[in-house]
């Protein structure tokens, strides 16, 4: 069983350097440091507005955190296609092939062939989903 060493509850450190000194940010390289990363990132989220080195340090941690998921905990989107993508985010926003269609700015009916694959997304196309969803462009992309 993993033992997760429990940060203390006093107050947090206002300047850079002292939370620093108090866990310094390193690369994390298993999941007791993952866990104590993520509580410091709690106990910097819950205290309210943060000074300008608790905010630095709380970018710094979650870079950490972000880097050791997505090599550990990464999810593999290689059988998902692009189309298929753009289909659940237009789900998700409650969209249809005709919502598609005006947002490209194209035929009505291009909106339908585009999901069923008839036709495909051109580099305008793409910046606009991309701006819509604000998501990166290549997602739409095979």
């Amino acid at each position: 069983m993993l033992r997760v060493k429990h940060a203390n509850r006093e107050r947090l450190p206002r300047r850079f350097a002292e939370l620093v000194r108090q866990m310094p940010p390193q690369a994390i390289t298993d999941d007791v440091h993952y866990a104590n990363t993520l509580e410091m990132i709690d106990r910097l989220m819950a205290s309210g507005k943060l000074t300008r080195g608790q905010s630095l340090y709380l970018e710094t941690l979650v870079q950490l955190v972000q880097a050791f998921e997505a090599d550990r905990h990464a999810i593999d989107t290689s059988d998902i296609s692009g189309i298929d993508t753009l289909k659940h985010l237009l789900r998700e926003n409650g969209m249809n092939a005709s919502d598609l269609a005006r947002l490209l700015g194209v035929h009505p009916s291009l909106g339908s062939k585009i999901l069923n694959g008839d036709r495909f997304l051109t580099v305008d196309h793409l910046r606009k989903l991309s701006d819509r969803f604000k998501v990166n462009p290549r997602l739409f992309m095979d």
